[in-house]
């Protein structure tokens, strides 16, 4: 194939969200509430387990009462946030007022991390000509992080699930954002840590590139084939 274009997942891709642990801290901080090491390790082991933090451990299980909002969270704001807050609220905090803080500090730009390799190969690829857009399931803006990170001029488009009520695997978001890109699918590489969210792009024609969502000090070359892959399509 020629690669025109790429279509870059964000959390576990170019980006990872800091550990269950410090989130905890973060929040515990910004609420201006002490708490002790043990405490912090214990309940930051409860919320990893039921899933709490967006972006990292997935649940262990999701309840039933929770189920729909689970599979449907990526669809709007308000599905997010409950579908997270519940899932937190199955830990019995002894600080009842952090749900909400825990909730907003993964929003937050200083939650998350961009893989060491990731500016590289997204500047390489805008210095190969190859259009780029960020497609990503989620329920909340995640551009202000792009900025702060000074990533988002490498982007021609962002595509949030949020924001048009439609997510992966679906083929249709995926036509968004090619359509974002002007390229037809056949140009278009989705990269990507999910073989069953990120992999349907197959379904409309794009090629797949599958990436572990590794921690950031675990992968440090781990997107470096992205432009291995543009220079052999483009030599």
């Amino acid at each position: 194939m020629t690669i025109k274009g790429c279509l870059f997942d964000f959390s576990g891709t170019l980006f990872r969200v800091e550990p269950t642990e410090r989130w905890l801290r973060g929040a515990l901080a910004q609420a201006g509430i002490e708490a002790s090491d043990g405490d912090i390790a214990e309940y930051a082991e409860r919320l990893e387990y039921v899933g709490a933090l967006p972006g990292g451990a997935p649940p262990h299980a999701v309840p039933e009462g929770l189920r729909r909002l689970w599979d449907e969270r990526d669809l709007d704001q308000a599905r997010h946030r409950a579908a997270y807050l519940g899932l937190a609220r199955q830990v019995p905090l002894p600080w009842p007022e952090l749900y909400d803080v825990l909730y907003e500090r993964h929003m937050s730009p200083d939650a998350w991390a961009p893989y060491p390799d990731a500016v590289d190969v997204l500047a390489g690829l805008r210095e190969r000509g190859i259009r780029v857009a960020l497609l990503s399931n989620i329920g909340w803006d995640l551009r202000p992080v792009l900025r702060r990170h000074g990533v988002d001029g490498y982007f021609d488009t962002a595509v949030l699930s949020y924001e048009h009520g439609v997510q992966k695997p679906d083929p249709r978001i995926f036509r968004i954002a090619c359509d974002g890109i002007g390229l037809a699918p056949e140009d278009v590489l989705m990269i990507g840590d999910s073989e069953e969210a990120d992999g349907g792009a197959r379904a409309l024609g794009c090629a797949f590139l599958r990436v572990p969502p590794l921690p950031v000090e675990q992968r440090p070359g781990g997107l470096r084939p992205v432009l291995g892959l543009a220079d052999a399509a483009t030599g």
